[in-house]
């Protein structure tokens, strides 16, 4: 009786002391908020200058999300419809077409298959004028957006310049969607494949379409492409994992300081296929639900996991109504895979005295273990089964790419050749790559490579030291060699350069479609993927947490763990 009466104490005890922290809190919000309120007023009211009070506002929310995380944001009433394009929904009024800003002109660069501007004959390079009659000239990228988007139905005139004469082609919007699946179908040695861009509004019903159809074919395993998907939609990812483990499995758990933000997902439906061999790839920009789907994929001993780790996003966003059609989007918790691991990699909560948020360090890692026992750890995203180095661009490449410099000569390529054989098969002659650095004799082809970059910081730090009299001479020596080796980077870099230049022609004929087509065979991890797949034992071992396989992906230093 003693005991259950002082549990009735403690837990008094414990509601008095929640009611009086609540009680605290609202005083606290109320107060700060009328200290706000009426400083926003004094402002705009007082100011020596003349003030913009919507920006004003704006400024300031954004500088107090800004003190907490990067996903916690504000969308006002103007850019609701940016906001569900990106976060929502898949679909929007257009034309289909893709622009680009080069030397402050407005050029279309891509075009969507079978949408008003391909059906239109528009044609990447062509350079936009006027949209229905406005100049272009002076607009920044979102206004070219609301001229270009618009109701379906509704018509669009489009004044062009081609071949240096000026074209008028009248376009009706259509309902652009925006598939979720940019791929999905068989690659060769019986191997099915699904390419998921993003967890948007039906991405779960897209993949289970994709999956059903390989099905058909008998694949003797699956790969489903989560590089450079940077999530979205939580629920859509449960719903994907779904599709390859049984009903009522734990797929992953949010967890919140409100107790209402505090949910586990568990899977609710009969699987599609809960045996075939499944291989996850990812990359570091694999962020949020698609580490959510390798993450659970992983800990249930389901798929393999290959490429490099992923982003680190484990942080759930939830969004709130605000008066005037507006909305903010708030981080409501982390969600943990069914190991129990969060492994979200920056601490928001700790910023460093510069404001920067850092990785939490090994240290503070936690070790945790897979249904067949594999060794995980939180932390710093999902490490994968098998690890493929990732492909760096050289200096050289990323800077003719963001000088548009493969931009004129795709174009150019696509005049001189009307056609293709074929997309899987495209390569660039030796020749056609002679023609294209013949092109570039009168481009801006200047750039830091990396060992320059070096070098200046060797300067410096030579200057501060006092020693730039006594390593003068070498350093002058380094930068002429470094300076004469980078006129043989279009020599050495040719592989790199060619299969970038390759991308960019083969979409002027096959579109998004032949230029996923086209990079299969170059895919490092697709074709590590593809060696797993014709063998078994290996799948067996990595699955079992064999030898090697038992830990995935340690830190550096020792880490508590968690039975």
């Amino acid at each position: 009786m003693k005991k259950l009466k002082y549990g009735l104490l403690a837990a008094g005890f414990g509601v008095a002391v929640l009611s009086f922290s609540f009680k605290e809190d609202l005083f606290l919000v109320s107060k700060n908020l009328d200290i706000f309120a009426s400083l926003y007023k004094e402002i705009n009211i007082n100011y020596v200058d003349d003030t913009n009070a919507p920006q004003l506002m704006k400024t300031g929310i954004d500088a107090m999300l800004d003190s907490l995380d990067p996903y916690t944001e504000y969308v006002p009433e103007s850019e609701i419809e940016d906001y569900k394009l990106k976060y929502v929904s898949t679909q929007y009024g257009g034309i289909g077409a893709g622009t680009v800003f080069i030397d402050g002109k407005l050029f279309i660069n891509e075009v969507s298959e079978g949408y008003p501007a391909n059906k239109s004959d528009i044609k990447a390079g062509d350079q936009v004028v006027s949209i229905n009659g406005i100049a272009i000239k002076g607009k920044d990228r979102q206004e070219i957006s609301q001229l270009l988007r618009g109701p379906k139905g509704t018509a669009v005139d489009l004044l062009v310049i081609r071949d240096g004469k000026e074209i008028t082609k009248k376009l009706m919007r259509e309902e652009i969607k925006q598939p979720n699946v940019s791929y999905s179908g068989m690659v060769g040695d019986g191997i099915g494949y699904i390419k998921l861009d993003k967890f948007l509004e039906n991405s779960g019903q897209e993949v289970k379409d994709a999956l059903l159809s390989i099905q058909k074919e008998n694949p003797k395993g699956v790969v489903l492409d989560l590089r450079n998907n940077g999530g979205g939609i939580l629920q859509e990812a449960v719903k994907i994992v779904n599709l390859f483990v049984n009903k009522d499995q734990l797929i992953v758990t949010q967890k919140g300081k409100n107790v209402e933000k505090t949910i586990a997902y568990k899977t609710l439906l009969t699987p599609v296929s809960t045996s075939v061999p499944l291989v996850v790839l990812v990359n570091g920009n694999s962020a949020s639900a698609s580490e959510i789907v390798a993450g659970s994929l992983q800990d249930l001993d389901r798929a393999i996991v290959i490429g490099q780790r992923s982003y680190g996003k484990g942080l759930v966003q939830q969004t709130f109504n605000l008066p005037y059609n507006s909305l903010v989007k708030v981080t409501v918790a982390k969600y943990y895979t069914p190991s129990g691991r969060c492994i979200q990699k920056l601490d928001y909560a700790h910023k460093n005295a510069d404001g920067v948020a850092e990785r939490f360090a090994d240290s503070t890692m936690v070790m945790y273990q897979t249904k067949a026992g594999r060794n995980v750890y939180s932390g710093n995203g999902v490490y994968p089964d098998i690890v493929v180095d990732a492909v760096k661009l050289s200096p050289i490449t990323i800077s003719m790419l963001n000088k548009n410099l493969f931009f004129n000569y795709a174009n150019q390529y696509r005049k001189e050749k009307p056609s293709l054989a074929s997309a899987k098969t495209f390569q660039l002659s030796d020749a056609d790559y002679t023609a294209f650095s013949g092109s570039l004799a009168d481009k801006d082809l200047t750039y830091l490579s990396r060992t320059e970059r070096l070098l200046s910081d060797l300067r410096l730090e030579a200057e501060k030291e006092n020693k730039s009299a006594e390593v003068k001479t070498d350093l002058e020596n380094l930068k002429y060699k470094l300076t004469s080796s980078k006129k043989t980077d279009l020599i050495s870099h040719k592989a790199e350069i060619k299969r970038v230049l390759e991308t960019q022609i083969v979409s002027r004929y096959f579109y998004e479609k032949g230029r996923i087509e086209q990079s299969f065979q170059y895919d490092k991890e697709l074709a590590a993927a593809k060696n797993l797949f014709t063998n078994q034992s290996q799948i067996l071992a990595i699955l079992k947490g064999d030898g090697n396989y038992k830990v995935i992906g340690k830190p550096t230093r020792a880490t508590a763990s968690i039975d």
